[in-house]
């Protein structure tokens, strides 16, 4: 009973809280007593003027900052066409203060066309998140969200595509603040249908709050795209040919209606291409070498979109609906190879096994979310029902022929056929409220999510053309997962200089594992999981000058195994070469500190570490039943280890060139003991250079240069790689009145940024590589439509660099 009691006593808890908080409100109006709209705000200290908070006004014109201390204070006002207005002092001091209606002055000078421009950093380094700012920037184009995440500070993409932040894997993906329920390939062929274009930042979360779900060691990145906020109509057409081995192309468009009560918005994107896949390994096993070559080429087309409307009930409420979809269909062909010799003669091939395959894929994703939020002066409450499925079905051909060494006369042949499908289904509630209290911010919510998959893998042996089912290979693997979920948290100002935030997190799991098979003899009893788990976390943050702060963060989190690891099925690149999931996995559990100092409000250094029990990670062992495979399995280590430094510079060099330059360091220390000659005992260093540097060449052209430098290090438990790097080249101009932005960009210059590396474990010594088609020329064209003049209630007003000073 505790899982349906504990919530809803949490929660109203929260919602009968009542607290006091100091705000500062009013509205502000031009002299013909008409509402300025969105006008910025700047609430400073009266003894030094420094920048206390900044606030945007709304469409009638009021205003409000909240949460503000005790003192004396007054008010900046800026807004295109007015001058700025300085309002008289505030005294806040056990009441909150209405300053009544500010009247702004229009300027005696009338531009007959103002040009806004807003210009982001690259990369903001905020308290509670590092911001990579994709939109605008040049060599963003013509790629996708998997090789943005490689050009992202702090974030690496091993050989299998695993994410990993600051040396720490289990990172979730989110899209526009809702988790993506994939892993492994299918979040990877996910996100390389997700156009850059469509893309406007990454959020990466190292230690997200109690508010954020416990799941994800490493955090969260949260892909943002595209909205635009403007009042009136808005859009723009994007279109971008891509040219590496082989071209790729994509096709998008986004489109956004705003007035008082509505705002709709929505795009849409199509892709097509071939991207290839180059794997090399040379494997040393129970005496026997193996050389496995694997060319694999796979040309896709896909569609994704999304549609939303958001209708503002009143001032103060909102109700909001989102569809979004994605479908995508692919054809792959590979010619794998294997060279199979005795290890004291590796010249002497005995045989060569090949197995070209060839296979097609179907993947479906919907979505759709139903919001509520409501917002006063010192409350808010925001409410989310979400629904998703995903539809994944594939079928492969393998044939596996053993040749002789001269590779004339075939020795034995295995066809084999085999058909995967995944069936998901999430279901989520989620409620969120936050006051003012004690001069401070309470938050308090409730999460409720239900996952339920069905996975089917049917195994074919081909006789004369005819499949027939191997029912010893073939078999059905269901898993549901319940989470629920309650927490609380408390942030408050002490005085001028500390800042502390304090939460937990309660969630209980209830899941299980049931594997049905096809012979009643090799049935095996469903795997159940049930467990409470609490999930601190807190912060303190401290500044003893104007331009240094200092910061201590602590986070523990779990990482639950991913649904596609758990199912046991093989997948095989040859006979010889597959991989399998394990149904007995057990959630990894990780306790996060980091330690910041930013300067200036911009340089920032991180020290961070942490400590992962039953790390999940992948193991590469010799098959136990033939001497001559081997294959990728997943298991929990006892423990991992990271010791992690992140350094982040943006350099302002001239008023024509701008850089950004992030460092990262990590120590990994790996321990495990399977028995026998299974043991893991890795300690691997890794540093990574990321950088982007911008040149505005004269009013009409801009160029950019952007690269990243990834030293040894270690993937998972085992697996050992080398250095690799890539240089990319951009530059842009503007056509058309600035409605038409073309960009010309050159990606992996030096065509180094494939991986290599080895891995030794259970008897297996292994060396290899792997190559993509990173090398690539692409030409975007991007063309906004609509009037642009109505853009002018989102503008840059010129204080974006002291807003970012605030944190908000």
């Amino acid at each position: 009973m505790i899982k349906f009691l504990f919530i809803p006593v949490l929660f109203g808890f929260s919602l009968c809280l009542l607290g006091q908080g100091y705000t500062v409100g009013g509205s502000i109006k031009n002299k013909k007593d008409e509402p300025v709209s969105f006008a910025t705000l700047l609430l400073k200290k009266s003894i030094d003027s420094s920048l206390v908070k900044v606030a945007v006004g709304q469409d009638d014109g009021s205003f409000s900052f909240l949460s503000i201390s005790p003192g004396t204070y007054f008010i900046h006002v800026k807004y295109i066409g007015f001058t700025d207005f300085f309002s008289n002092s505030i005294e806040l001091i056990n009441n909150n203060a209405d300053v009544g209606t500010l009247v702004l002055s229009e300027n005696s000078t009338q531009l007959a066309e103002v040009s806004v421009v807003a210009l982001r950093p690259i990369v903001e380094v905020k308290a509670d998140k590092t911001v990579f700012n994709v939109q605008g920037t040049i060599n963003a184009v013509g790629d996708n969200g998997l090789n943005l995440l490689r050009k992202a500070p702090g974030v690496m993409v091993d050989n299998n595509n695993n994410i990993s932040v600051l040396g720490r894997s289990g990172v979730l993906v989110y899209i526009d603040g809702r988790r993506i329920p994939m892993s492994g390939q299918e979040l990877s062929n996910y996100l390389e249908n997700l156009n850059a274009e469509q893309i406007d930042r990454i959020d990466i979360i190292t230690n997200p709050g109690s508010k954020y779900e416990a799941q994800g060691n490493a955090g969260i990145i949260d892909i943002r795209l595209k909205k635009d906020s403007n009042v009136g109509g808005s859009g723009s057409i994007s279109s971008t040919v891509s040219q590496g081995r082989y071209a790729t192309g994509n096709l998008s468009g986004n489109g956004n209606y705003r007035n008082k009560k509505i705002n709709i918005f929505g795009n849409a994107a199509l892709n097509k291409g071939t991207r290839f896949n180059d794997l090399f390994f040379q494997s040393y096993q129970n005496q026997i070498f193996l050389e496995e070559s694997h060319l694999s080429n796979s040309s896709f087309n896909g569609v994704n979109g999304r549609l939303g409307l958001d209708y503002y009930l009143n001032k103060k409420s909102t109700f909001g609906i989102l569809i979004s979809g994605l479908y995508n269909v692919s054809d792959h062909g590979s010619i794998n190879k294997t060279l199979i010799a005795k290890q004291i003669d590796i010249n002497n091939i005995d045989s060569i096994l090949i197995a070209n395959n060839s296979s097609d894929a179907n993947r479906g994703h919907t979505a759709a979310n139903l919001n509520y939020s409501w917002t006063d002066k010192t409350k808010s409450f925001n409410m989310d029902l979400d629904y998703g499925l995903f539809r994944n079905q594939s079928d492969y051909i393998q044939p596996n022929n053993y040749y002789t060494a001269d590779l004339i006369s075939i020795l034995t042949s295995n066809l084999t056929e085999y058909q995967t499908r995944a069936d998901i289904d999430i279901f989520s509630f989620k409620a969120d409220y936050e006051q003012d209290l004690l001069g401070g911010k309470l938050g308090a919510g409730t999460k409720w999510t239900k996952v339920e998959t069905a996975n089917q893998f049917l195994f074919y042996n081909v006789f004369d053309a005819i499949p027939v089912r191997n029912d010893r290979r073939s078999n059905l693997f269901d898993y549901s997962e319940s989470v629920y979920a309650g927490y609380l948290n408390y942030k408050k100002k002490l005085g001028e200089r500390w800042n502390i935030s304090a939460g937990l997190r309660t969630e209980y799991t209830d899941a299980s594992g049931d594997l049905s098979a096809f012979i009643p003899e090799l049935e095996e009893p469903a795997v159940l999981f049930n467990y409470l788990s609490l999930f601190p976390s807190g912060g303190i943050s401290y500044s003893p000058a104007k331009k240094h702060s200092y910061s201590l963060q602590y986070g523990r989190r779990i990482n639950r195994p991913d649904y596609n690891v758990l199912n046991p099925f093989k997948e095989q690149l040859s006979e010889l070469s597959y991989s399998s999931g394990n149904k007995f996995l057990k959630p990894e559990i990780v306790n996060n500190i980091e330690l910041g100092y930013t300067y200036n409000f911009k340089y920032s250094v991180k020290l961070a570490y942490s400590l992962t029990t039953d790390q999940i990670t992948r193991l590469m062992s010799p098959d136990p039943i033939d001497p001559r495979a081997n294959y990728i399995s997943w298991d929990n280590l006892a423990t991992q280890e990271i010791y992690g430094l992140n350094v982040s510079l943006p350099m302002d060099f001239t008023k024509w060139w701008n850089a950004y330059f992030t460092f990262n360091f990590n120590l990994t220390n790996n321990q495990a003991n399977y028995g026998g000659n299974a043991q893991v005992d890795v300690q691997a260093y890794n540093f990574n250079l990321f950088h982007q540097q911008t040149f505005q060449l004269g009013k009409k052209w801009k160029a950019e240069v952007s690269g990243w430098y990834s030293g040894p290090g270690v993937w998972g438990g085992i697996f050992l790689f080398d250095p690799c790097y890539s240089l990319n080249l951009g530059i842009q101009r503007k056509f058309l009145s600035e409605r038409l932005n073309a960009r010309l960009t050159v990606n992996d210059i030096f065509y180094q940024a494939w991986w290599s590396g080895y891995s030794s474990f259970n008897g297996l010594h292994t060396t290899g590589y792997g190559k993509w088609d990173s090398r690539r020329v692409a030409l975007s064209l991007n063309y906004d439509l609509g009037n642009k003049n109505i853009k002018s209630r989102k503008r840059s007003t010129g204080i974006e660099s002291e807003s970012k000073r605030v944190g908000e």
